[in-house]
């Protein structure tokens, strides 16, 4: 172990509980609201289902694996086409169906191990993948941050909060020490509110009239909706949910090296990816976005070295309780677009980035022909917008590139198989984990 200050069974005394649940708390704040913003979902909803989310990941991880789950931005495109599609009923329908594919691979890894997922999303699949994700956003934050949201033209005036909020995102990501570094998103946002409400582009009429207690945006099926599973719901999501758990796994190998255990033996690699399953099902049936681990709670863990899965249990209930509370829903909401533009301009940038990090840190070689040529199907597809459509049926964007991927993988000859010490001492014990 890393000689923790709370290792993951400790229990905190009552102040230490509530200051560094509160913690975990902010620094998953910025991104966990940004997402619902994003595809004209409710804030308090994220909140509810990412604290909920957390908890049934920790009961189905045995309390083992100290992660906090918030808002995926990798299904942010996928979501707003299924919003397109049918409105938030089908983003629902969306995000339970990620959710179903996450546990049926969860099943799968159980019975025959985890190697032939790495095998069938190798870093020169999921890197280009993973640049489209975030590529693809880029026209939606530039948008976001150029144009006046009532008029939908060019404002300079609102331009500017964009890049306040874009620099000071940029400022404390770089110097921040600490958790200042941690919450940059969150530090950003509250500068580029500032400067908005200074040059007078924030509306809080919503927040006055807010109460303080109150009752979220609930989103029931059969209740707010009907479920009806379409082709196209089925093949806008599902293709960006088998990427994602690539991103789990590369999450939950650099989780164990903070804390010292080799999560994908024990609990096991099945038990957190079907924890995360659960999470976005969970989500998907209360009005919430898909789910994921956050990155951002990992470095809080490695910063603080509090492993103390009683700390992300209180991180989650706060994330429940906060989004009972109508005024603080309603100030985020008051968050002019400008500033949430400036805020993604980094933010997807960075998800770009992580899949150029992925092909360095894998030492793909792009003077073979085979890497070249994979690489290059995804990009110009993902990002050029490419489609199937035979009749009601249509195939898109990014599904498209991820599926055009796995099938260029393994049909192209010189497919090389993942290292051995890929996962250190746990590529022995594939059947083992079950």
């Amino acid at each position: 172990m890393r000689n923790p200050v709370l290792d993951i069974n400790d229990k905190p005394s009552p102040f230490q509980w509530l200051t560094l649940s509160l913690q975990h708390l902010f620094a998953m704040f910025g991104a966990t609201v940004l997402v619902p913003f994003l595809v004209d979902l409710s804030p308090s909803m994220a909140l509810i289902s990412s604290g909920l989310g957390t908890l049934a990941f920790l009961i189905i991880t045995k309390f083992q694996v100290p992660a906090y789950l918030g808002s995926s931005f990798a299904f942010i495109a996928p979501l707003i086409a299924a919003q397109e599609h049918g409105g938030p009923g089908a983003a629902m329908i969306g995000t339970f169906i990620a959710g179903l594919v996450y546990g049926i691979v969860a099943l799968i890894i159980k019975k025959a191990g985890f190697r032939w997922i790495m095998n069938v999303l190798p870093p020169i699949v999921v890197g280009p993948v993973i640049i489209v994700i975030g590529l693809a956003l880029a026209g939606t934050a530039v948008g976001m941050a150029m144009n006046n949201p009532a008029t939908e033209e060019y404002s300079l005036l609102h331009f500017s909060a964009a890049i306040v909020t874009l620099t000071a995102t940029i400022l404390f990501s770089i110097y921040g020490k600490g958790m200042v570094g941690m919450v940059s998103i969150l530090a950003g946002i509250i500068v580029g509110y500032i400067y908005s409400t200074a040059i007078g582009i924030v509306d809080f009429s919503g927040v006055r009239e807010a109460k303080w207690l109150e009752m979220p945006d609930f989103i029931f099926p059969f209740v707010h909706y009907d479920i009806s599973i379409t082709s196209t719901l089925i093949l806008l999501m599902a293709p960006v949910a088998v990427v994602t758990i690539s991103e789990h796994i590369g999450h939950q190998l650099v989780l164990g090296k903070v804390v010292g255990k080799n999560y994908i033996k024990e609990p096991g690699l099945h038990r957190s990816i079907l924890g995360d399953g659960t999470a976005t099902m969970v989500s998907a049936l209360i009005g919430g976005p898909p789910k994921t681990t956050y990155g951002e709670n990992i470095g809080v863990l490695a910063i603080t070295k509090v492993y103390s899965v009683y700390v992300l249990a209180g991180a989650a209930v706060f994330a429940i309780l906060f989004g009972f509370i109508g005024k603080i829903t309603a100030l985020i909401s008051s968050i002019p677009s400008p500033v949430m533009g400036g805020v993604s301009i980094l933010l997807f940038g960075i998800i770009a980035s992580s899949g150029l990090r992925m092909l360095v840190d894998s030492k793909v070689d792009f003077g073979n022909n085979r890497n070249l040529v994979i690489s290059s199907v995804i990009l110009v597809i993902g990002i050029g917008g490419a489609h199937i459509a035979i009749g009601n049926f249509t195939l898109e964007g990014m599904a498209l590139a991820a599926i055009s991927g796995v099938l260029l993988n393994l049909i192209l000859p010189g497919r090389e198989k993942i290292e051995d010490n890929m996962f250190d001492e746990s590529e022995s014990h594939d059947h083992d984990v079950a």
